[in-house]
This record gives C-alpha cells, sequence and structure tokens, in this order.
C-alpha cells in the first residue's frame, strides 16, 4: 500500500471545507477498492511456425488490451525463462543476459511498443534453433508469457548426377546433393517411374545440422531413355529432381561382333582402345554439358532468388497493412450442418464424421456437410481476420455472399457468390477463379490471414507464417449484397493431424460497422480489445 502522510499543520493552512475534500480524496486513494482493469494477456505468433535455413524468422509478441509497454520488462526465450534470446530492460538491451548462440543475431523491433506489440527477428536460422520459444512481459503490477513451437526446414542443393564409369554389364551413376535439412528421402526413377534399388546410400549430417547424401546405381542394357535422381524435403514436401538420358548403344551388352574378333587378338586391343576414347569423350563432353547447364541454372536461381525476395518484402509489407483492419468475427452455429461441431465461444469448427468413400473428387462441388459462415455480414469497408489451419490436409476459406445459393449443385466459384482458397489432399493448394488454378507457395501455412476490401471489391489471402501474399481476387465482391466469411474443414479424412479451423485473436485497432446475420440494422462502430482466447489457447 502506498505511504501517505500529511501533517495537521498543512491542514490548518487550508480553509476546512478544503481540508474535508482532500480527507476525503485520500480515504478514497487508501480503500482497497475492487479491481475493474480488464485482464491483460500476452499474445504470441501462434501454436507453430516455420522457418527456412539461413533466412529470417519473425517472433511478433503483444499485450490485449493494448497497453504502453516501453518501461516494461520484455525477453524472448527457448524452453525456460532463463535461456535467455533477447532481454529489453529499463528501455536498452542487455547483451550480457543472452546465450551465446543468440548473439549478433537478433534484432529488437520496438516501433509500436506503445501500443504493447513488439517483435524479435532472428538471422540465419540452424537446425540448432528448433525447439520451443516463448516471450515475457513484466511490470511491477503484472506478468505474463506466451508460448510457441518453432519447426525449421532446409531445401538442399540441385541433385548432381556423375557418370562413374561401367560396372556388371552396365553404367554406374552416382547422385550428390547437400544442405538438406530434416534427414532427406532420395529416389531412382526409370522412365517409366519405376524405382530402381540403389547400389549405395550414404547421408551424413555435419556439424551445423545439415544433411548431404550420396547414392549409386548402376544402369543397365534395356533401362535407355530417362533415368532420374529425385530428393524429397519431407516436412516441406518438396522435392528437386536431376533427369539425365542414356542411349543403350553405350551400355556394354552381348553382341555378334564380339565372337567375329575373338580369333583376332591383334586387333581386339586396338578396339577396346577406340571405344574407350570414344567412350571417355561422350563422358567429358556430358560433363561439361553439365556444368554448363549448373552454372546456368545457379545464375538463373540467384535471379529468381532476388525476385523472390523483393516480392516477399512487399508482400510483407501488404500483410503488415492488412492487420491495421483486423476484426472480431465469429462462427454462426445456426449455419453449420450437424455434422460439424462448432466450439462454445463460436471460434472453432471440425468435423464429427470420417470422408466417405463417395465424397466427391471434384473440390468446386459445395456440399452442404462441411461449411460453416460468420455471423458478421460485410457490406463495406476493410476486414481482415486469420484462420489457424494447422495440418490439416483438405480445407477451403473465403468469403461468400449472405444470399448465395447452399444446394449441392452449387459451385465454389464467382459466378456463384463464392470467393474460396484452398488445400486437397496436403499437397495442392488452389483457388476457384473460376475453374481450379494452382498455387506455388514457398512455405505451407500453419495460419491464413484474410482481407476483404468491400469498396474496392477485392479478396486477398496471405500466409501468415511468413508474412507473403498468396492471391487476391479481383472481382466486384459487393455488388450483390453483403458478405460474410466463409470456412469449410472438410470431413476428417483420416490424416495425423485433424486439426478445427481456428479464428485466431487478433488486436482490434479500428472502429468497423458490421450487420449482425439475425438483424437488417446496422450496429454502431465498435472495438473489441479483449479476444476469448489467441490461437494459441484454441481448443483441440
Amino acid at each position: 500500500m502506498a505511504d501517505f502522510s500529511v501533517s495537521l499543520g498543512f491542514l490548518k493552512q487550508v480553509p476546512w471545507c478544503s481540508s474535508v475534500f482532500f480527507l476525503t480524496h485520500l480515504l478514497l486513494l487508501l480503500q482497497p477498492g475492487e479491481g475493474n482493469a480488464e485482464e491483460v494477456k500476452v499474445l504470441g505468433p501462434g501454436e507453430s511456425m516455420l522457418a527456412l535455413v539461413g533466412e529470417v524468422v519473425e517472433f511478433p509478441c503483444h499485450l490485449s488490451p493494448h497497453q504502453d509497454a516501453e518501461h516494461m520488462e520484455i525477453s524472448w526465450f527457448r524452453s525456460q525463462a532463463s535461456d535467455i534470446v533477447y532481454l529489453y530492460q529499463e528501455r536498452q538491451e542487455l547483451s550480457n543476459r543472452q546465450m551465446p548462440e543468440f548473439q549478433n543475431r537478433t534484432k529488437f523491433d520496438a516501433q509500436e511498443i506503445r501500443d504493447g506489440s513488439v517483435a524479435l527477428h532472428l538471422f540465419n536460422i540452424v537446425p540448432s534453433d528448433e525447439g520451443p520459444y516463448g516471450c515475457r512481459f513484466l511490470s511491477p503490477d503484472f506478468s505474463g508469457e506466451a508460448f510457441w513451437e518453432l519447426e525449421v526446414a532446409g531445401l538442399g542443393s540441385d541433385p548432381l548426377i556423375s557418370l562413374e564409369g561401367f560396372k556388371e554389364g552396365g553404367i554406374q551413376l552416382r547422385c550428390s546433393s547437400s544442405g538438406w535439412y530434416p534427414k532427406p528421402k532420395v529416389q531412382w526413377r526409370n522412365h517409366q517411374g519405376q524405382c530402381l534399388p540403389p547400389e549405395s546410400e550414404a547421408i551424413i549430417q555435419n556439424v551445423q545440422g545439415l544433411f548431404s547424401l550420396e547414392t549409386s546405381v548402376t544402369v543397365r542394357e534395356g533401362a535407355h531413355s530417362n533415368v532420374s535422381c529425385s530428393i524429397q524435403n519431407p516436412l516441406l514436401v518438396q522435392k528437386k529432381e536431376f533427369v539425365l538420358q542414356i542411349a543403350d548403344v553405350f551400355l556394354p551388352r552381348t553382341s555378334p561382333w564380339k565372337k567375329a574378333f575373338l580369333g583376332t587378338l591383334v586387333t581386339l586391343p586396338l578396339l577396346l582402345a577406340i571405344l574407350t576414347m570414344l567412350a571417355l569423350q561422350y563422358f567429358y563432353k556430358q560433363r561439361s554439358s553439365q556444368e554448363k547447364l549448373k552454372k546456368q541454372g545457379e545464375k538463373d536461381l540467384e535471379k529468381l532468388q532476388t525476385e523472390l525476395d523483393w516480392r516477399r518484402t512487399e508482400g510483407q509489407a501488404e500483410w503488415r497493412a492488412a492487420q491495421q483492419h483486423a476484426v472480431d468475427v465469429t462462427l454462426d452455429p445456426d449455419t453449420a450442418h450437424p455434422s460439424l461441431e462448432v466450439s462454445a465461444d463460436c471460434k472453432s469448427a471440425s468435423s464429427r464424421l470420417r470422408a466417405s468413400n463417395a465424397d466427391p473428387g471434384d473440390p468446386r462441388r459445395f456440399s452442404e456437410q462441411t461449411c460453416v459462415l460468420s455471423r458478421q455480414h460485410f457490406a463495406s469497408g476493410r476486414h481482415y481476420w486469420e484462420v489457424h489451419v494447422g495440418r490439416r490436409s483438405r480445407w477451403f476459406l473465403g468469403a461468400c455472399l449472405a444470399s448465395a445459393p447452399r444446394s449441392e449443385t452449387a459451385r465454389l466459384s464467382p459466378a456463384s457468390g463464392y470467393w474460396v482458397m484452398g488445400l486437397w489432399n496436403s499437397c495442392e493448394y488452389f483457388v476457384l477463379d473460376p475453374h481450379r488454378v494452382a498455387l506455388t507457395l514457398r512455405v505451407p501455412p500453419r495460419r491464413v490471414g484474410v482481407l476483404l476490401d468491400c469498396d474496392a471489391g477485392k479478396l486477398s489471402f496471405f500466409n501468415a507464417s511468413d508474412g507473403s501474399h498468396i492471391f487476391t481476387f479481383t472481382d466486384t465482391l459487393s455488388a450483390s449484397g453483403a458478405l460474410c466469411a466463409y470456412f469449410r474443414p472438410r470431413a476428417h479424412d483420416g490424416s495425423e493431424h485433424p486439426d478445427p479451423l481456428t479464428i485466431c485473436s487478433l488486436p482490434v485497432r479500428g472502429q468497423h460497422a458490421l450487420e449482425e446475420n439475425d438483424s437488417d440494422t446496422w450496429l454502431q462502430p465498435y472495438e473489441v480489445s479483449d479476444p476469448a482466447w489467441a490461437c494459441g489457447d484454441a481448443p483441440s
């Protein structure tokens, strides 16, 4: 309790009524009143994040509701609070408390610290960075933490196939690559796509934690045309492949000419020497061609990487701007099919049923058994929300007209009033615009951000795992009436991670006009400053 000392001499020097007023306020200050302040929470980036080796990852943390954190102690740590990744105290960095492996690799972003929002950038990601992390806010009257898991993946170098020579009636090929994480899978295939058993395979992990591999196979007569060596990253679900063309004429085989030369011992060594020279010349030309192709590929890759970095920077800036229009979105249980289970707080939806064998394979066909709409309707302004999709193998997200048809024959296309993005069988991301358009994503999203710009007639999707832009619909979305958020978790298909679709809690900064589903009147502008829970606390 605070210590207030008042002398009698001071009270004699003021009028009687003023003394009464002062004593009344003093008693109110000393009286223990009931705290009416809202409960303060610390919100982190979510349950899990995915980062690539050698790149930068951002760990955002903020207070909800917003409050000034400039004079607080803020720290990021590994498994426990004593393993300091970065420490901000008394408005300065304390590098002497930082773990050695994170020194000179962090950058603190405090531009919005007075709103309780900060971020830590961790550079040059290595496999050993993988594991649990947390952030902590500490002040004399408050202490809060948030936790998440960091996954690390490395896409190694392009496979290089070299010709080692003749062996046991065929040509021995060797495939090598490096820089993979986690441990990759390698596969040889012939021109028919059939797997070829390797003669040897060695996968070694270096001191940095990255894997390099070397494998060999012998190609015999009859296996002409394409021979490929493919290497796959199990976490990114991406692979790199090198294809080599070999003709039967260069493979050793039993020939009737050998019988004719068996009696001619004088000419046999000369013939073998000529064949050896031709083979060496061919191998030399092939290797030279491969080196030229490799150099050209490295130049093209560097150019592409530069363009991708630029696009990613632009996409992250667009994503940051979209977050300024965050709104509180909840699910409307009245629009959910009985096969869907909506959580009590109307933030999460999952399917109670497994997908049957009769489930249609065309994802454009609407099924009433797997969709639910938002309680809010949007007719003007900009509105942003994020959905945690986790590692589900199938899902759809987007927006639709509140008056859109919901029969089984309705198709998920802009012409029918649906603007959606989806994932099919864990391997194909796509949008329906109006036909199926495949998307190539650098990092599989664990969270998807959706920005609805009613005035501009646009609907944009973002990868909240790395801040990149995914796709934007440019139709006039609000031309036919109000829109609502669309969620389709799909029936459980037996995948290892049947996570529910969960609407993430975000700091709502602006004031937005929303139309409730069960009313035709407009609500007054409002602001939600205390979400019920963050995405990391979503029910399973």
